[in-house]
């Protein structure tokens, strides 16, 4: 399988690591998708080469974290930094409204955290205090300001352009893994490439997956369970806090198992609908996912 290949050249879980893969609030999110709920979609819309779930790319992101740095605080930071990741993801973004940024739900990751007391044993354990890794944006590796690639980023470039858009295949993962430099600039390190052929593969798949996020049937299909997540929380089948609590397994129970005729024609519209029934909707700026990676210190464009 793909994830197993791909970690496999990320290279061994570290041990340190290893006893954290069973916290509760990382657990949960091995039954969250990372494509947003898509899973579930007509499958006339997605066809997924392989189910990932954000405890995947958390993982993953961790593991190339730890490959760049060594450094087990950034590596932590990295393995935690989606645990505020609700059901359906970014279609939540959707629902609240916040297209051009998609970060709407991202203020829940501090009060995550500090609620689980196994997180906090274990890092007591490791003398490493909650602090160090609740704010993963400090760690220019793990996370970094677009146009710049950084490991979660890279990492969901990578399972986005191998399962979804199909861009990237093993050998293509292989060679960016292997053309991977950490490069210092003014101060600030971040995620190069030695070669310009590798770095150009990147920016491509960087472009087409953006066109994919963009497009019309994606934005359809992202509003449509936007506007099912808010007709359950107005009918009160779950509260909103319930969808950074419930996996999507859970959650698409309940919505499943509602009576409501208006509930029912969306769901069923979600799982069937055809692509030549897609329409075009009016949606505000969508985010744009832009990059411009460093090639031995200098900007591919």
């Amino acid at each position: 399988m793909f994830l197993d290949y791909y970690k496999a050249l990320l290279g061994p879980i570290p041990n340190f690591l290893d006893k954290y893969l069973q916290v509760p609030t990382l657990k949960r999110l091995k039954k969250v998708s990372y494509f947003c709920g898509m899973t579930y979609a007509s499958k006339e819309i997605y066809q997924f080469k392989e189910n990932i779930s954000r405890f995947d790319h958390s993982l993953t992101t961790a593991l190339l974290t730890y490959r760049l740095t060594h450094d087990k605080i950034s590596t932590l930071a990295a393995l935690f930094h989606d645990v505020a990741t609700p059901c359906f993801s970014h279609a939540i973004d959707y629902m609240n409204g916040d297209y051009a940024k998609q970060e709407s739900t991202e203020a829940n990751t501090a009060l995550i955290l500090q609620s689980d007391w196994q997180l906090q044993k274990l890092l007591a354990m490791d003398n490493i205090p909650l602090t160090a890794i609740i704010n993963y944006k400090q760690y220019s590796i793990v996370d970094n300001e677009r146009p710049k690639v950084c490991a979660d980023r890279l990492d969901g470039l990578i399972l986005t352009g191998y399962a979804w858009t199909k861009d990237l295949n093993l050998y293509d993962i292989f060679l960016i893994i292997n053309n991977l430099k950490v490069m210092d600039i003014k101060g600030k390190v971040e995620i190069g490439f030695a070669s310009a052929v590798i770095a150009e593969k990147v920016w491509t798949t960087s472009e087409n997956i953006d066109q994919f996020c963009h497009s019309r049937e994606d934005n359809y299909m992202m509003q449509l369970l936007a506007n099912i997540t808010q007709l359950g929380l107005n009918l009160g089948l779950y509260r909103y806090e319930n969808l950074f609590t419930y996996n999507e397994e859970e959650l698409m129970q309940i919505l499943n198992s509602c009576q409501d005729g208006q509930m029912q024609n969306l769901l069923k519209q979600f799982t069937q609908i055809k692509i030549e029934e897609i329409d075009d909707i009016a949606l505000p700026y969508i985010k744009k996912r832009s990059l411009n990676p460093l090639v031995n210190g200098q900007r591919l464009l």
